[in-house]
């Protein structure tokens, strides 16, 4: 055999055995049918011979579903690509500090740590904390000179406040007496584990918060 025969009969091997079990078993039922047209037409009655008409539309019909092994062959290796891509961006992302904007925001009895997102132009701002049930917990004035702010779980009656509950986080800002609008805080946080959800990335996070690709930031101290 020369060079060229033992290079393409390598080649066929390693096409053969890429090839999907699907669209192997296609290729040998379209073998089959091939040889039962061809037997067909070589014995029909030449005074009654069969309609052509039928042969096209089966072949159509084969053609149509080849195409369609095809194309599932293909959905599975970009299915294939998608999960390695996933796990290439678990790897950049777990135990990164991140903030995530978010109004609603799960204690557990540890401090929360999170940032203003102030309007260049405030000079104050308010904090508000509510309970699930709109009920006012704790206020005050935000220094906005400072870079992270914190809340520890005090209130306003000294209680200290319910673990294992959301709480509604609200920072009003004004420029003098002028009402500038309301901001929800960015929570700073550490991405524990990744996961997809109706096929994109999903983060989870130790403040028990969960997020998109394009909903968090990473967190750079300066």
């Amino acid at each position: 055999m020369s060079t060229i025969d033992s290079a393409s009969a390598a080649q066929a091997s390693s096409n053969t055995a890429s090839a999907s079990p699907a669209t192997q078993k296609f290729g040998e039922e379209f073998t089959s049918f091939i040889k039962l047209l061809t037997a067909q037409v070589q014995n029909q009655d030449p005074l009654a011979p069969m309609d052509s008409t039928q042969f096209v539309d089966q072949l159509a019909t084969f053609s149509s579903l080849e195409q369609q092994v095809r194309t599932n062959d293909s959905l599975g290796g970009i299915s294939s690509l998608i999960g390695e891509l996933h796990t290439m961006f678990a790897a950049e992302w777990l135990g990164e500090k991140v903030t995530i904007e978010s109004s609603w925001i799960p204690y557990s009895g540890s401090e929360i740590e999170y940032l203003d997102n102030a309007p260049t132009d405030a000079d104050k701002a308010y904090l508000t904390v509510r309970d699930p049930d709109g009920e006012l917990v704790w206020t005050e004035i935000l220094d906005l000179d400072e870079d992270v702010h914190r809340w520890n779980g005090q209130t306003s009656s000294g209680d200290p406040a319910a673990a294992d509950m959301v709480y509604e986080f609200n920072i009003d800002y004004y420029r003098d007496t002028e009402y500038l609008g309301l901001g929800a805080p960015q929570i700073i946080t550490q991405i524990t584990d990744v996961g997809t959800e109706n096929g994109a990335l999903r983060f989870g996070t130790d403040s028990h918060l969960t997020a998109d690709l394009y909903s968090v930031q990473k967190y750079k101290t300066e």
